[in-house]
């Protein structure tokens, strides 16, 4: 029997999957009332273990302990009635039914044979007063935000009063106030004796909330220390095996003249982006910060005619554009990738591919509309090799690839469609140091071909590291735009509170 010292135990897990070893003798001990860290590069497994550990996947080998006692959960259900909950990156909705129904689904209050609506919403209302959430548990997923979202997730965890929680990237679509509240969370959590395993990339985080940290490579378990003992630099030399200097390639692209500009740009749906004015230049990377609420989502998905324009003008070289839809903004030269992969980025149940080609399919085409097989093949190659994507084949399915993997394929789909302005919303979500500074450089080159890169993102170190300028948005107005050599974190909050 394992030591109850433990709460949790997960003893040389070994998994394998078709032309992959995801886990090779893979180790993890958790401690009550302790937040352990569990890191590493995209592929490394850390996913793949949680994924055992809750019954998802069946390890090939190896032993698991729950409270001493070993336990082999065959599905999610049995891992929750043992006390076990997961927050997963991608999250899993159904986003067209209320709040409550989310949280309690499987599980319905019952008056008799009847669900109690009264019951449920009362249940919902007190875990949410619990942990601060101001969220109506009547509203539909739907129309929540995604940090909304993360956060339904994180009390429907909560709700099932689990002793071990694993929290996959909780805060990759959180801005900074809300990741403190989720610290509040965690640290109550701690004082209850649950024991937290915290997957994540951003290290500032790690190190302040963490007690432990368990990093693996390549499916193994390399080491774990507790978090006191640790820097940056330590961290991210146990992740890839090798030092990483600098965390962003170092800037030489130089803007030129202006390729775009926006003018007064206001979408429908109210309230949105109200009068949004800004030039964007060649060889420029413009960064649009903001709270949560901001709207900065909204000035991308206007430009590229996902959201209705109520007016404005969009004026690329000289000449006004009208971008009714996606397809449209393609012809035009526009890119987009949506900051939720899940939802609005990869067809999960399709190739490699067919996901990296799917945005370009009008140059494969022969005269006679037939596909050009060898093409389709070498293009794919080059999204695999040129984005470093871990995948056994092309003709992998796209959601068996961790999250960052599968971002790179997306991003790699819109650089075959050969865009002049590149929009990214949140590029760098969930995807481990490695590939973000791989990221950074593939931005910057194309910057240094006289594209033009719009680049939203809630890390602030991100933008005053990547950016040209940064343009500021609070509640749905531009608060301003800064030379990021000119500017810091304070003035960029100080701007994005202006309209609150």
């Amino acid at each position: 029997m394992a030591s109850i010292s433990y709460l949790l135990e997960m003893r040389n897990i070994n998994k394998e999957f078709p032309g992959v070893k995801a886990l090779d003798g893979a180790q993890l001990y958790l401690e009550p009332g302790s937040v352990h860290a569990l890191m590493g590069e995209n592929g490394a497994g850390k996913s793949t273990l949680m994924k055992c550990l809750f019954g998802i996947y069946l390890e090939d080998s190896g032993e698991i302990y729950l409270n001493g006692e070993r336990v082999n959960f065959i599905n999610p259900k049995q891992a929750l009635e043992h006390g076990v909950s997961m927050v997963h990156q991608e999250l899993n909705q159904v986003r067209q039914t209320r709040v409550m129904d989310n949280i309690w689904l499987g599980r319905f209050p019952t008056k008799g044979m009847v669900i109690s609506e009264k019951e449920m919403y009362q249940k919902t209302k007190e875990i949410f007063e619990e942990l601060s959430i101001s969220i109506d548990p009547k509203e539909k997923i739907e129309n929540l935000s995604l940090s909304q979202q993360q956060m339904v997730e994180i009390a429907k965890a909560v709700s099932y009063h689990s002793k071990v929680i694993v929290m996959d990237e909780p805060t990759s679509s959180l801005t900074e106030k809300e990741v403190e509240h989720l610290f509040r969370i965690i640290n109550q959590l701690k004082s209850q004796g649950c024991g937290i395993i915290y997957i994540s990339h951003k290290m500032e985080e790690i190190l302040k909330i963490c007690d432990d940290v368990t990093v693996m490579r390549d499916g193994k378990w390399i080491d774990t220390q507790p978090a006191a003992n640790l820097t940056t630099d330590k961290i991210i030399s146990l992740m890839v095996g090798r030092d990483l200097s600098h965390r962003f390639p170092p800037k030489d692209n130089v803007p030129g003249e202006v390729i775009m500009e926006v003018k007064n740009l206001t979408a429908t749906y109210q309230p949105s982006i109200q009068d949004v004015s800004f030039e964007l230049k060649k060889g420029e990377v413009l960064g649009i910060a903001g709270l949560m609420g901001s709207k900065r989502t909204e000035i991308v998905e206007t430009i590229f005619g996902v959201r209705k324009k109520e007016y404005g003008e969009i004026v690329v070289h000289g000449k006004s554009v009208v971008n009714k839809n996606a397809k449209q903004a393609i012809k035009n030269g526009f890119a987009l990738l949506t900051e939720d992969r899940r939802q609005t980025g990869i067809f999960g149940v399709l190739s490699i591919k067919f996901n990296s080609i799917i945005s370009n399919l009008a140059a494969y085409s022969n005269k006679l509309g037939v596909l050009r097989g060898k093409k389709l093949a070498e293009d794919t190659e080059w999204v695999i090799s040129s984005m470093r994507v871990k995948t056994p084949s092309q003709k992998t399915l796209i959601r068996s690839l961790s999250g960052g993997n599968q971002q790179k394929v997306i991003l790699g789909r819109w650089l075959l469609t050969k865009p002049e302005i590149l929009m990214l919303d949140e590029p760098t979500r969930g995807i481990d140091v490695g590939a973000k500074y791989e990221i950074y450089q593939l931005i910057l080159d194309l910057a240094k071909k006289d594209k033009g890169i719009i680049m939203i993102s809630s890390e602030m170190p991100e933008l005053l590291g990547i950016t040209d300028r940064i343009l500021v948005m609070s509640n749905g107005k531009v608060a301003g735009i800064v030379n990021t050599k000119e500017t810091n974190q304070e003035e960029i909050l100080r701007l994005a509170a202006k309209y609150l």
